[in-house]
């Protein structure tokens, strides 16, 4: 039997798209396959400068704050601020609020350190 699109169903023709994200220090492994969160995190890793926040928040073991990586990537704080609520809500990052020199500190900690895509 000769396979085309045709004969086979969607769901037969397109295979589903898994992301593994996983945390080798909390030995945290999640798979997500609900294509609206896959594109939450695809939009969120799309950024150079959100993938540089990443990369500044993972070579800090108790994660950084707006400030400090404004500094780091000579950026403003708002424009990072925005950057890092994106992060967020891709769940790639978890930030957690201490008290500062001059008012409140958000600090910004990396969930994952690895993700795997499967086709």
């Amino acid at each position: 039997m000769e396979i085309s699109e045709s004969n086979l169903s969607n769901s037969e023709i397109r295979s589903s798209i898994e992301i593994r994200l996983k945390n080798d220090i909390k030995d945290e492994n999640i798979v997500i396959d609900l294509d609206n969160v896959i594109e939450l995190i695809v939009k969120a890793l799309s950024s150079k400068t959100r993938r540089d926040i990443l990369h500044q928040i993972q070579t800090e073991n108790n994660g950084m704050d707006v400030s400090n990586i404004a500094k780091k990537l000579d950026m403003t704080e708002a424009n990072i601020s925005a950057q890092i609520k994106k992060l967020e809500e891709a769940n790639l990052i978890e930030c957690d609020y201490c008290s500062g020199q001059h008012g409140v500190r958000k600090i910004s900690k990396i969930k994952y350190n690895q993700l795997i895509v499967n086709f």
